[in-house]
């Protein structure tokens, strides 16, 4: 009889596939979770919790303008590359180590570029900068108890 593992989110807060407010993000994708100044609008992730660091943001400057705010789930490739060698801890991999493909994407409404890997499949042959990409949620690496979550890129076709 198989038995399906309990997903957790490897890193805490940092994701989530619906709306940590009210669990839905309006189209069932995944969304990174960072903060956003209320003054001014910037977005941070990860998140920022002392004070807008925008040298032109009118806003208080003690950190009481910065809300919660789950950022866009699409995005353009920026940069690329295949990751060929075992991170050191605190990461966690598979063993044996498997290699994998980061992108580093621009989000679309944010203006900013976030660093994840890229769904298990696809390699650097299959990316191109400029190309567009969805947030999607992937197996970092599991144990006897859990699967463990992380966000991850991944090509629209």
């Amino acid at each position: 009889m198989a038995t399906t593992k309990e997903r957790r989110p490897a890193i805490e807060g940092w994701f989530t596939t619906g709306n940590a407010t009210t669990g839905d993000t309006g189209d069932g994708g995944v969304r990174l979770l960072g903060t956003r100044c209320s003054s001014c609008g910037t977005p941070y992730f990860p998140r920022n919790e002392l004070a807008c660091r925008n040298p032109g943001c009118t806003g208080p400057k003690d950190g009481s303008e910065l809300e919660p705010y789950a950022l866009s789930g699409r995005g353009r490739v920026w940069s690329y590359a295949d990751s060929r060698y075992k991170p050191p801890p605190p990461y966690v991999s598979p063993d044996p180590f498997v290699p994998y493909t980061v992108a580093a994407v621009e989000l679309e409404a944010e203006r900013m570029v976030v660093l994840g890997m890229v769904a298990p499949g696809t390699t650097v042959d299959d990316l191109e900068v400029g190309m567009e990409v969805e947030l999607t949620e992937g197996v970092l690496y599991e144990d006897d108890e859990a699967e463990y979550t992380v966000w991850m890129w991944r090509p629209l076709r």
